[in-house]
């Protein structure tokens, strides 16, 4: 050994290894699983408490799908069915939101209020907003039509798991107290956990949107 030369200790640090690397990534992975699912159990539980109606002066009807040739899908047939329920229970002003989509023939409020002018309902009584891409704007649109009118407490008719978080945006938008009717959607289990793990994330980005302002 040379004078003044040291010999260097073994260094105690542990290097992580692969396996530890995946056992991390796995609990991370499940941490995202339970997280998840608990976003679809918060939008199940807020679709099971929506209050009934308690008084309203005018009907929003959120659109849906409308088929190649032109006649309401299956959800915005339930819609559809939902909004005369409610209509003839209380007729009042009835506002029907959508503006045409890639593969859609027609605006949907277009064919909304088709349907219901042909199933009684007067056609003055049946206001379109058929310019509106989203949930945001269908009710901002709304509140413009309604406005005109003096019409501050709306029911908002849409499927029921997306009922709670469109009338949030209705309150967001300036709606006095707005109430709710959800129709149904498709029971299948396929077809049921596709629209709830959808709402779930929509309801994340409602929040950012809404508390952490970001343009999304």
């Amino acid at each position: 050994m040379k004078p003044h030369e040291t010999t260097r200790k073994p260094s105690t640090r542990r290097r992580p290894t692969v396996g530890r690397l995946l056992r991390l990534m796995g609990w991370l992975a499940l941490l995202a699983v339970v997280a998840y699912g608990a976003l679809i159990g918060y939008v199940c539980y807020r679709e099971a408490h929506v209050p009934a109606p308690a008084g309203y002066d005018a009907i929003i009807v959120l659109g849906a799908q409308v088929k190649p040739d032109g006649e309401p899908s299956v959800q915005l047939h339930w819609r559809l069915d939902k909004a005369l329920e409610m209509y003839r229970a209380y007729p009042c002003v009835v506002v029907v939101c959508g503006a045409q989509g890639g593969m859609e023939p027609r605006p949907e409020a277009d064919v909304m209020r088709e349907w219901m002018i042909a199933q009684g309902v007067p056609a003055d009584q049946v206001y379109t907003d058929a310019l509106s891409m989203d949930t945001r704007e269908n009710m901002e649109n709304a509140k413009t039509i309604l406005d005109g009118m003096g019409l501050t407490r709306p029911l908002v008719v849409t499927s029921d798991y997306h009922l709670p978080r469109a009338m949030a945006i209705a309150a967001d938008a300036g709606f006095d107290d707005p109430q709710g009717a959800g129709s149904l959607c498709r029971p299948e289990f396929e077809f049921w956990f596709q629209n709830h793990s959808r709402e779930a994330l929509a309801w994340v980005k409602y929040w950012l949107v809404r508390y952490v302002g970001l343009p999304l």
